[in-house]
């Protein structure tokens, strides 16, 4: 998983910013600033945990004097009442970190979630389960990395670290031949082709044209079984578009070596998850 620090903090400074402002009027205005508390962070349901590091790196941007203390780790099942994290140091710095610490395990955990509930289902039918690019404008990042707590795998980051040949390409470039031969000229020999195709014709086309990987897009269940006997290893073979927990297992049985699926970002109620002050003025 790609995880960059300087990237990760950026994310977390722009949050406290968002959340805290100038300062927290109702918190600053009611307790003193030596006043210290305990505090647990607890799962008000079950589910998988993502971020934990996260949400210790909120508070030590907001308190480096706070300690914080995670009681499970990530990628372990916590169940509804289960105590989490404990942080301990000023109230106030507590307070003020605690939304958006929240706010960051909540969605990561329901994509780690999600994402153990889809891999579950398959993981006996040796198929790979992958994210892709539809993701939360500037938390990429976070999600990716919820998406390899929950026990999937990551497709490309971004435009920039992989070649994907879609419809829009083909139809600039006037097929895909001409498309990956185009492209192949130009990468390094290091990185590999993949090609997004809709029906058979195009399966045939892209395996001419000596295509990496091919992407079964929107395909029914029995064009994805004819089209992966068609290629018999000649690529890796993706499929993507229209999977749920419903039928996830049904496209996995057609052969398909990667299932992206991008509910596992989109399609996400956070999971509920609080902080609670147990110990205060220690």
């Amino acid at each position: 998983m790609f995880w960059h620090e300087k990237i990760v903090e950026d994310i977390i400074n722009r949050a406290i910013l968002e959340d805290v402002g100038m300062g927290d009027v109702t918190s600053e205005n009611l307790i003193s600033p030596s006043h210290t508390s305990e505090g647990y962070i607890l799962a008000k349901e079950d589910g998988v945990l993502a971020g934990l590091k996260v949400a210790q790196m909120v508070f030590s941007k907001i308190d480096e004097s706070l300690e914080f203390k995670g009681i499970i780790e990530d990628g372990q099942e916590m169940k509804k009442g289960e105590r989490i994290a404990k942080v301990i140091g000023p109230t106030l710095s507590i307070l003020k970190g605690e939304r958006v610490a929240l706010n960051f395990l909540q969605r990561m955990s329901a994509i780690a979630t999600k994402t153990r509930k889809y891999v579950n289902l398959v993981k006996d039918l040796g198929v790979r389960v992958t994210d892709t690019r539809k993701t939360t404008p500037n938390l990429r990042i976070l999600e990716k990395y919820a998406v390899t707590v929950g026990g999937g795998s990551n497709h490309r980051m971004g435009l920039y670290d992989a070649v994907m040949i879609k419809d829009n390409h083909i139809a600039a470039a006037g097929s895909i031949v001409e498309a990956v031969k185009k492209v192949r000229a130009s990468i390094p020999h290091t990185m590999k082709i993949e090609v997004e195709v809709e029906n058979f014709e195009e399966v045939e086309e892209a395996v001419s044209s000596g295509a990496d990987i091919i992407m079964l897009d929107n395909m029914g269940v029995e064009l994805m079984k004819k089209c992966v006997e068609y290629i018999n290893g000649r690529a890796i073979v993706e499929a993507s578009g229209g999977v749920t927990e419903k039928n996830i297992r049904e496209v996995a049985g057609t052969g398909v070596d990667v299932i992206s699926v991008g509910a596992l970002t989109t399609k996400i109620d956070s999971l509920d998850i609080s902080l609670e002050i147990e110990n205060s003025d220690l």
